[in-house]
């Protein structure tokens, strides 16, 4: 089973062109190692291009009335629905996860074409009366401006319609840079978008393998007003000094290193379903996937026993096999990190319950792992595993667990579980996290709130917030 691969060049004012310098980069299975197309490589002239597309694009694409933009958008998940199982094929093809995470990724990614068609159209104003009484207070939400988005490989269509959909829901467009070792996606994608009526500029796709010259060129043009990343911390710190040139809004999804904090109250059957969810959706490699699991002294030993018997059940395998239930990391250098990790962890006195391996052979695969009494010093407690690595550490106290889990520079998600629910309210509020899912395995959702605090990010994506994150709140005074 071999997915129909899309058009493979830049996408610039509805046109499918070539790189100025007629370079391409290569897409590789992760599952095989094997080369599946080569698509087009942009310099920093297409990038300004693409741009120059938006810029031009934009005045006309505000005007539109909400209702037909709305009505775009809508057409955009309709025709995602329709091609779900080819898109799901394309990315598991070229991502490596399974077709069930891929299946679930592009119902999710399509929810945000349909939940922005409806905020398009409410994206309401404000009236008021000044408190001194001098004058009337008018607001209305402009579209900022020409966007630039940027988007990381592990959710090749989810990243792009989280930002995509409330852009265009706010009347902007945009320039989208999807990541190199998943391209194929975003292609597929943005050919729906054009079927689906999005006007010629509004959308364009940039694929390089110079990121940051392209980008910062596009960060240094004064036509771009708005900058949204979803990455690493590390990149994403690099791209606000970029865009502080020219003052640009940036919206920003990094890392995480979230913490599942299981209490002995808590249903444990329910706790390691939701851990299962939590740590191996899309193979572990999610900035919301649970990185350190902290579990009370009183049930420690039993959900470390049936955690393992799950991990160990799980069938590792080509993302494109129905039976596979966890594919490879994304290339050799994430392959090499998870591995490292494990041993730095074993090295150090943890204990290896399941797992723990490379298997032999070609595709970029770990099994997935439970490491027990995981030293606080070791290194995969403090940074993104990204990996199917669940390390496993004991606490005792209420308190303890809070520590624990707000001991790091990240904040972006976490996970408790407990039957008291005024307790797992009282931990939710206390833990420095911009979302919690309290007995879930699972959080995201398009009509929630979804950032982080701390060095997870700035700004939210998904609900009312995300078209906000698009739109200028211009204010009128007035008298009559």
């Amino acid at each position: 089973m071999t997915p129909r691969i899309p058009p493979v060049q830049l996408f610039i004012d509805g046109q499918w062109r070539n790189a100025s310098a007629d370079r391409r980069l290569s897409v590789i299975d992760p599952s095989t190692e094997a080369l599946i197309a080569e698509v087009a490589d942009a310099g920093v002239q297409d990038g300004l291009d693409a741009v120059a597309a938006a810029s031009r694009a934009a005045p006309a694409f505000a005007r539109l009335p909400a209702r037909e933009r709305a009505e775009m958008l809508r057409r955009c998940f309709e025709l995602m629905m329709r091609d779900k199982e080819y898109l799901a094929e394309l990315i598991s093809f070229e991502n490596g996860k399974s077709l069930a995470d891929a299946r679930g990724e592009v119902a999710y990614a399509a929810e945000f074409f349909r939940w922005f068609s409806e905020e398009a159209v409410r994206l309401n104003g404000q009236m008021g009366t000044a408190p001194g009484g001098a004058n009337r207070i008018m607001v209305q939400y402009q579209p900022i401006g020409v966007s630039v988005l940027i988007t990381p490989w592990n959710f090749p269509a989810a990243m792009a319609t989280r930002k995509m959909a409330p852009a265009l829901a706010a009347g902007c467009t945009c320039v989208l840079k999807p990541a190199s070792e998943t391209p194929l996606t975003a292609f597929a994608m943005v050919a729906l978008m054009a079927e689906a009526g999005v006007p010629n500029g509004v959308v364009n796709v940039v694929t390089t393998s110079e990121p940051g010259p392209v980008i910062d060129a596009m960060l240094a043009d004064a036509r771009v007003r708005k900058l949204s990343f979803t990455g690493s911390t590390q990149v994403g710190r690099t791209l606000l000094r970029s865009a502080a040139g020219q003052v640009i809004s940036c919206s920003m999804e990094l890392g995480g290193n979230a913490p599942f904090v299981v209490f002995d109250d808590a249903d444990i059957d329910s706790a390691i379903d939701g851990a299962m969810i939590a740590k191996m959706r899309n193979g572990g490699e999610a900035c919301t996937a649970a990185n350190r699991f902290y579990v009370q002294r009183g049930v420690y030993g039993s959900f470390a026993t049936k955690l393992a018997a799950r991990m160990g059940a799980i069938k590792v395998g080509n993302g494109l096999d129905p039976a596979t239930g966890c594919g490879p990391l994304i290339t050799t250098k994430a392959l090499n990190k998870v591995s490292d990790l494990v041993n730095d962890a074993v090295a150090r006195g943890a204990r290896v319950l399941a797992g723990g391996t490379r298997p032999q052979g070609k595709g970029y695969f770990y099994m997935p792992t439970v490491l027990a009494d995981v030293p606080k010093d070791a290194k995969l407690l403090g940074e993104e595993i990204f990996g199917p690595v669940a390390p496993l550490v004991v606490f005792d106290t209420e308190a303890e667990a809070i520590a624990m889990a707000n001991d790091t520079e990240y904040g972006l998600v976490a996970y408790v579980y407990t039957r008291d629910m005024a307790k797992g309210l009282r931990v939710s509020e206390q833990i420095e996290s911009g979302m919690v899912a309290l007995n879930r395995g699972l959080v995201s959702d398009p009509a929630a709130p979804f950032g982080g605090v701390k060095q997870s990010g700035l700004g939210r994506e998904g609900a009312h917030e995300g078209i906000l994150e698009f739109s200028e709140a211009k204010y009128i005074a007035t008298n009559w």
